[in-house]
């Protein structure tokens, strides 16, 4: 009897050992967790007021603008979907978004990193048009709605071509993919 009761024990006290040991790692494990989380900068929406923009025409392919967004914030921001586009100040509607480029993930920048969309101004099979002086930029929030402040840009050459044809990539890391499409 008493060999019984002496191995339930040594089964009862390892259990318990065990157990402590898993309850050490949780909280080691959370302690990790909530330090990572103390340290990680939080990343805000990418916005007129913490972004640089310019465009500037691009040689290849024809009719394209490239619109490059930099982070001059102190903090990551995310640049979401699409910009928002007005192609001069008469413009009744924004340039539609080329679905076919959208990323895998929301492009992230770090303070001085740059987000870029690329913009067909023009096609044969577009109609009507007209030249225009200023590009009126929005940016997106998480649901898609254009957010905060207009920044309003002024075209290269005086002005450029836009007809029914325009259409904004996604933004994208790099400027290659932007104009790749």
């Amino acid at each position: 009897m008493r060999v019984t009761t002496r191995s339930v024990s040594r089964a009862a006290a390892s259990s318990m050992v065990v157990a402590s040991l898993a309850l050490v790692g949780l909280q080691a494990a959370g302690q990790t967790a909530s330090a990572a989380t103390a340290k990680a900068s939080p990343v805000v929406t990418c916005t007129t007021a913490n972004t640089a923009l310019t465009v500037t025409e691009v040689s290849r392919p024809i009719n394209h603008l490239l619109l490059k967004a930099t982070n001059t914030g102190t903090k990551p921001c995310y640049a979401y979907s699409a910009p928002f586009l007005r192609a001069g100040a008469d413009a009744q509607a924004p340039l539609a978004w080329a679905e076919e480029t959208t990323p895998q993930a929301v492009v992230t920048l770090k303070p001085g990193q740059s987000a870029y969309a690329g913009i067909t101004t023009y096609s044969p099979d577009g109609e009507g048009g007209s030249a225009t002086k200023t590009l009126g930029v929005f940016f997106s929030d998480k649901k898609g709605g254009a957010i905060n402040k207009e920044k309003t840009l002024k075209l290269p050459h005086g002005g450029v071509f836009f007809n029914s044809a325009a259409v904004v990539t996604y933004w994208q890391d790099n400027p290659a993919d932007a104009l790749a499409w």
